[in-house]
């Protein structure tokens, strides 16, 4: 019995003549769907297998969809003839291209099994010569497999094929199975002593042997160490760092990446040609004083060391000069080259070293790159990779990451044990390369509307559309404020269901009823106030914005719209603002006891008028101005008509009505229009925490919290500016707790308010996905929406079919890709990851829903 390995995510090359089998092969032992078949292509281009006319473009299309399984990392089984190198050697070379392997399977039958096996299949009548020349250049072929592929296999005959299994073998780096917890140390290049200070700093108890040398080291919450490579060379004591590293390894305590002086050394060793510099004599000294045992012990690790590790279910990716996506996982030359030395631009500095391409400036891989290799002075996140290498040897520090908890440890060298050709941070000091980094943090249009969408972890993904992610480009680029601020956009609120009550087109009972339905035990609603959405982000301190946010130009926060601008023109203004909110903030004793340096939170800024008074002139003010002018002239005239004995008494009541339906039109915006100077006047009702330093609030506290925690901030605030949001909580079991809040509602209604929110209160049933919100608006406000005749019997009913499916949609997307903004804020992803989501929130508000609702 023969026992095929085939690699997980590589190429098999079926190669057999005609009737050989390879066909049923294939079926027995692989997925249909990992299958391509030469016969089934050419099936598809020209509805005939046995069309020999069109197989150009038959393996064409093979070609087409080998390369494109090969690139999403998929298994592909070419079921073919093959008998051809030069058939082979294309198939090969897609492999290659994609940095997989490839395997072949031949299936060696007796001509006289393939003559009969095809003379029974009244589908296939192929030439007598055809069989013998497939045959001969199979065995001509075999002679070649070796050079062509890593692993080849023959059965020869019938029984052979028939009795071989299939197994699938993972490849060296994929180690998803292992979640850590993990410690990624960076470049040690022979430092031991503070090798030892570090681990012990990370809680390691290391191990030693009767000499007193260490010999491994073991966590004793059982975190695995991980080395990014280059434990040798430069240092003082190369061989106690690859002792305990050697050790740690055999134990299972820690994993290792090889890094390029680990290459050179293992080639120096085997009495290769290479060049002896960058520390590489000391560490050949250093090894030469150690017993030939030790030697070889240390070169069979150093040799056996892999590219790089595939970790924690894809999330964690460790190579030793970093790793692009496309290179996640997969086993070639192209990619250990990658690893071991990043890209480069073929371009020298002027010390003599290469120029490295920053590819981790374009990185937008959803696993966490940790490297080294190119020593930095403070470790730096760029669009989730890190590297770790902070110049130990040459007196910097060594590095570890805590992840999954993203901490830096890190402990000083003890002195300067080698100097550097290039001083420490002299590369990652340059402006290029500092501007560089800055624009890693750039979003590209491709990540809004790119066909996958954006993934959320409450709807999974969400699809923005091109000609809507142009419309939000035009505004974002024309209009908002400095983008590091720009962490969130408010989302569109759907209103509940149309009410069937006489009078009205919304009503808290529809709310109610909606969440019963749902599931829900609990509601709260809060009074919405009339004024205009604004979202507050606030730092401790000038240091907190630069170390946080990067804004180093002595501003503290932001305070912006729902379209991501300004709040008000005047940074002054805003500043003055901000410092109140922060006093507020501190004199309550927020800072400390949410642990964080700063907040993000979602207000209400009053008056109406302070942001909306343009609209409020040219749209409202105009409508009222024009009422107030023509209707009482028209009902003078009329009044003379009806004196005169004219019948004109319903068409001057109509236009009574109309009169005094404008009257109450104006009355209801003019009660959210008042004079500022400055900030007198303003009012700002902050009522939730959206966010501080790694949790965010929105979805980890119910509305009771961010409630209570407006209530302390309005009490802590002796300028007046900060106001609380009045609110009622509702058991949906009992009528007398709805009832109770209807008429909180209509109190607030009738008394000149907008109305209230309905917001789910407690945990929502597994499965069900329920609007974040619905607004409830009071009769008297709707008419500034629908204007001013909107309660009109005709107008009324005709307003009922108001179709809230797409907004409701609107409303859960654009909610979702909030929370994902701040899930991203928090857990410290790259600003781009923070500005998709963001973003598309804009996006989405391009599409086309009544702005009524």
């Amino acid at each position: 019995m023969t026992e095929i390995k085939v690699p997980e995510m590589g190429l098999v090359v079926l190669v057999g003549v005609s009737g050989s089998g390879k066909s049923h092969f294939a079926r027995r032992h692989f997925a249909p769907s990992q299958v391509v078949s030469s016969d089934r292509c050419r099936a598809m281009v020209a509805d005939d297998e046995n069309d020999q006319s069109a197989t150009g473009d038959a393996f064409d299309l093979l070609h087409y969809i080998v390369a494109k399984r090969l690139r999403r990392g998929l298994l592909t089984v070419v079921d073919a003839t093959n008998v051809q190198p030069h058939s082979r050697q294309q198939l090969v070379r897609i492999a290659k291209d994609h940095d997989v392997l490839s395997v072949a399977i031949v299936l060696d039958v007796p001509l006289e099994v393939a003559r009969e096996r095809n003379a029974a299949r009244p589908d296939r009548d192929l030439p007598d010569h055809v069989l013998p020349r497939q045959h001969r250049e199979l065995r001509r072929g075999l002679r070649s497999l070796g050079r062509e592929f890593r692993r080849h296999y023959v059965l020869d005959g019938v029984e052979e094929i028939d009795a071989a299994t299939v197994s699938y073998e993972r490849a060296w780096n994929d180690k998803r199975e292992l979640t850590g917890p993990f410690d990624v140390i960076g470049d040690v290049h022979g430092c031991r002593a503070e090798l030892e200070t570090l681990l012990a700093e990370l809680g390691y108890e290391i191990e030693r042997d009767a000499d007193g040398r260490p010999r491994g080291a073991r966590h004793p919450g059982g975190r695995t160490a991980v080395f990014v490579g280059d434990l040798v060379d430069r240092g003082p004591d190369t061989p106690g760092v690859l002792r305990l590293v050697m050790g740690m390894v055999a134990a299972g305590t820690a994993l290792c990446v090889s890094g390029n002086h680990e290459n050179k050394l293992v080639r120096a060793l085997r009495g290769r040609k290479v060049k002896v510099a960058h520390g590489l004599a000391e560490s050949l000294r250093q090894l030469e004083a150690e017993t030939a045992e030790f030697r070889d012990r240390a070169l069979a690790f150093m040799d056996g060391l892999i590219s790089h590790y595939v970790l924690d279910g894809g999330r964690l990716v460790v190579a030793h000069a970093g790793l692009k996506e496309e290179y996640h996982g997969r086993s070639s030359g192209r990619v250990r080259s990658f690893a071991l030395y990043g890209d480069t631009t073929g371009e020298t500095d002027e010390y003599g070293l290469p120029v490295r391409y920053p590819w981790a400036d374009d990185y937008r891989g959803k696993a966490m790159v940790v490297y080294g290799h190119t020593p930095v002075l403070e470790p730096e996140w760029v669009n989730n990779t890190i590297c770790l290498d902070t110049g130990c040897v040459f007196g910097g520090r060594l590095t570890a990451l805590r992840y999954p908890e993203r901490e830096l440890v890190a402990v000083p060298a003890e002195k300067v044990w080698y100097e550097p050709v290039r001083p420490l941070g002299a590369e990652a000091g340059t402006a290029a390369q500092a501007g560089a980094r800055r624009e890693s943090d750039v979003l590209k249009i491709s990540d809004v509307f790119d066909l996958n969408g954006v993934r959320t972890s409450l709807l999974g993904r969400v699809t923005v559309r091109e000609e809507n992610a142009l419309a939000a480009l035009e505004v974002m680029s024309r209009f908002a404020i400095d983008p590091r601020w720009l962490v969130y956009l408010p989302p569109t609120m759907a209103p509940t269901a149309t009410s069937a009550l006489p009078g009205h087109l919304e009503h808290p009972a529809e709310a109610f009823e909606a969440y019963r339905g749902d599931g829900l035990e609990r509601v709260v609603c809060e009074e919405k106030h009339m004024g205009s959405r604004a979202v507050a982000v606030i730092c401790r301190d000038a240091g907190v914005a630069a170390a946080r946010f990067g804004v180093d130009d002595g501003t503290t926060g932001a305070l912006y719209t729902r379209t991501g601008r300004a709040f008000f023109r005047d940074p002054a203004r805003t500043e003055e603002l901000l410092g109140r909110l922060r006093a507020a903030i501190g004199a309550a004793g927020l800072w400390d006891e949410l642990g964080t340096g700063w907040l993000v939170l979602d207000c209400e800024l009053m008056p109406w008028s302070a942001k909306a008074m343009d609209l409020i002139r040219t749209q409202y003010a105009a409508t009222g101005a024009a009422a107030r002018a023509a209707l009482p002239a028209a009902t003078a005239v009329l009044e003379r008509a009806a004196a005169r004995g004219l019948d004109v008494a319903e068409l001057r009541e109509r236009t009574a009505r109309r009169a005094a339906n404008a009257a109450a039109f104006r009355d209801a915006y003019a009660r959210y229009c008042w004079n500022v100077d400055g900030l007198e006047g303003v009012r700002l009702a902050p009522f939730q925490v959206l966010a501080g330093e790694g949790i965010a609030y929105a979805a980890a506290r119910d509305h009771l919290w961010h409630l209570g925690i407006a209530d302390r901030l309005a009490a802590a605030d002796p300028s007046g500016l900060l106001a609380t949001t009045a609110f009622q909580v509702v058991d949906l079991a009992s009528e007398e707790s709805a009832a109770a809040a209807t008429d909180w509602w209509r109190g607030l209604t009738e008394g000149g308010g907008e109305g209230m929110v309905v917001k789910p209160l407690g945990p929502v049933p597994d499965g069900r996905k329920v609007q974040p919100g619905l607004k409830c608006r009071g009769r008297e406000y709707l008419r500034i929406i629908y204007g001013p005749d909107y309660t009109d019997p005709d107008n009324l009913e005709r307003l009922r079919d108001r179709r809230l499916g797409r907004k409701r949609s609107l409303a859960m997307r654009e909610h979702a890709l909030g929370m994902e903004a701040l899930d991203r804020l928090t857990a410290g992803e790259p600003m781009w990851r923070i500005h998709q989501a963001v973003f598309a929130v804009l996006a989405l508000e391009s599409e086309p829903v009544d702005p009524r609702l």
